[in-house]
């Protein structure tokens, strides 16, 4: 099996980091870049880029609301245009960033409540991927099964790849818990090593209340901002080997 190993990286900005993103570079296969709204700026940007091409990262692009303050979590009630524009700007930043470095954005992940306005709204996928398919049809778009943006993404004609989130925690119907209820984000090392040994082997997790869900994905997200992160995402690609599977890229697993 191949799989892949993604992580949200470059969500500091300016001396301010929230993980030893080189570091993190070393063990993930896909790094999904923060491009300067709810966290990132150009010299993190370009820094990212140069540390990805340095150890055979795939790069992506990350957007999310402008909202430093609130790491991109806050909703903020834009017309759909505005999220259009604030999407793009960020996507584009990012491919010209790469394309200096002589290398190529090959997907795009979005952050928190950027994704999660995008997945409510039918419209407003559809104007995404619309977007994103005008701009570049070879990007990968990273999705939860059975969302909204895998919908429209393939409407769209853009290739996707599913994600299983290892240190989040999901409910009965897949959706993901709230991060403000107890239990949401998993962060202890055992409890992440069952749930990507069991991911792996049976393609399913269990929920937050015990249930045990199908988990129809390729990939396997670890975000940087979880407290241990480095340890945890070193733990997920243990496991990973362990199976014998192989670590690559989302551009080599899109469909």
């Amino acid at each position: 099996m191949k799989i892949d190993l993604n992580s949200d990286m470059g969500e500091g900005f300016g001396p301010y980091r929230l993980c030893d993103d080189e570091a993190m570079m070393k063990i993930v296969s896909s790094a999904n870049i923060a491009c300067g709204f709810h966290g990132g700026d150009p010299d993190t940007m370009g820094r990212m880029v140069r540390v990805a091409k340095q150890n055979g990262v795939g790069i992506g692009a990350h957007p999310g609301l402008p909202d430093r303050l609130g790491f991109g979590r806050r909703e903020i009630p834009f017309q759909a245009d505005e999220l259009r524009q604030q999407m793009l700007y960020q996507l584009g930043a990012l491919m010209a960033i790469a394309r200096a470095e002589r290398v190529t954005v090959s997907h795009i992940s979005f952050h928190a409540a950027m994704g999660n306005m995008v997945n409510r709204d039918p419209v407003l996928a559809d104007l995404m991927m619309d977007a994103i398919a005008t701009v570049d049809a070879n990007l990968v778009v990273f999705v939860t099964s059975g969302s909204e943006i895998e919908r429209a993404a393939r409407r769209a004609r853009l290739k996707t790849l599913a994600l299983f989130l290892a240190d989040r925690a999901y409910d009965a119907e897949g959706r993901l818990v709230a991060r403000g209820l107890a239990g949401a984000l998993v962060k202890d090392e055992a409890a992440v090593r069952a749930r990507v040994r069991k991911f792996l082997l049976d393609a399913s997790v269990e929920t937050i209340d015990g249930a045990v869900i199908a988990m129809p994905a390729r990939s396997i997200l670890v975000h940087s901002d979880t407290p241990g992160a480095l340890e945890l995402a070193g733990i997920v690609r243990g496991e990973i080997e362990a199976t014998g599977a192989t670590l690559v890229p989302a551009a080599e697993l899109a469909e």
